[in-house]
């Protein structure tokens, strides 16, 4: 079966600075695959590049089959893209934004219609659906937006950090668009900084940072590679957070992670229940007020930074 995406050794060059360097990556047929990394690790270059957008300097790239450099116009013939922010003509309704699009497309009249029509539904857009587009909320834009990509029946759609800027539940709803469109038989490749999206929606994931690929796998598989269980301590009192920190830190002298915000400590240990016990007989000596005690896996959050060395949240403000 003919990969959805084959990327070997690309490399994309700016100056001195290299947006891909050396990038590897399958995409199969069939799935969502969540490309993750930090700002500026080579994510939108790389969508760009499947997009025909951009000329790589190095390597192949192939989407099912096609050359990127030698078959532009075949790739873009089985692609929809919808970046991360919604490109549609508010002073239009929301049918008229996709027929235009799909006559844009080259189909008749008539096949735009129902072409409109059928993305619609498909998004549950049908009741808003004559209504002007500025009056939509801006999760509905959004998903107004990813029916726009989606007029042409593409076979591989490129989603460029889709719900950057969304409330929760306008996520939501775009998540369970995205796992229709997979249901129908739509690839998708997704990038996103939102860890949390990534393990809902993709069967797969790739890191990449400084344009070369770090990890990939299931997210469980990910999981499983940062190794072990976490201990996850919570407090009400802030000033205490210091002193949770040390207590855990004993257990084989590992470096416990605090995070103030949430009044949170968190630990790595590779002994489940022998260094749960550990930790509470450790908790209890110090005599600090604790709200709660978990054992658990390790999230996506804890993988990134065990991978790149940055959290998520780190690399946002180093970009900003």
């Amino acid at each position: 079966m003919t990969a959805t995406i084959e990327a070997h050794g690309l490399e994309k060059r700016y100056g001195k600075t290299r947006g891909l360097d050396g990038l590897n990556l399958i995409a199969e047929p069939g799935q969502v695959l969540a490309v993750l990394g930090p700002n500026g690790a080579g994510k939108t270059t790389f969508v760009r590049a499947i997009a025909t957008l951009l000329r790589l300097d190095a390597g192949t790239l192939r989407v099912f089959g096609h050359d990127v450099r030698n078959e532009p116009v075949a790739v873009r013939r089985l692609l929809g893209l919808a970046g991360q922010f919604a490109a549609v003509e508010p002073a239009m309704t929301g049918r008229e934004n996709l027929e235009m699009v799909a006559r844009l497309y080259g189909q008749k009249r008539a096949t735009a219609r129902a072409s409109a029509q059928r993305v619609l539904e498909q998004l549950s857009l049908v009741e808003p659906a004559d209504r002007l587009v500025r009056t939509y909320s801006g999760g509905m834009r959004r998903r107004l937006d990813l029916g726009a990509s989606l007029v042409g029946r593409p076979r591989l759609l490129l989603l460029d950090e889709p719900t950057t800027g969304l409330d929760p539940r306008s996520r939501i709803e775009l998540w369970d668009a995205i796992r229709g469109l997979v249901e129908t038989g739509t690839d998708v490749l997704l990038t996103t900084q939102y860890l949390d999206e990534a393990d809902q929606l993709a069967s797969r994931l790739v890191i990449i940072d400084h344009g070369r690929t770090i990890a990939e796998g299931t997210p469980a598989e990910l999981k499983r590679r940062v190794g072990g269980s976490v201990i996850e301590v919570h407090t009400p009192h802030r000033d205490q957070l210091a002193a949770i920190a040390e207590a855990l830190s004993r257990i084989d002298h590992r470096q416990a992670q605090i995070d103030a915000p949430t009044r949170r400590v968190t630990i790595s240990v590779d002994r489940a229940g022998d260094d749960l016990m550990v930790a509470l007989r450790s908790l209890d000596a110090t005599g600090v007020e604790i709200e709660g005690v978990a054992l658990r896996q390790p999230t996506l959050d804890e993988v990134f930074l065990a991978l790149t060395g940055r959290s998520p949240a780190d690399a946002d403000a180093a970009a900003a």
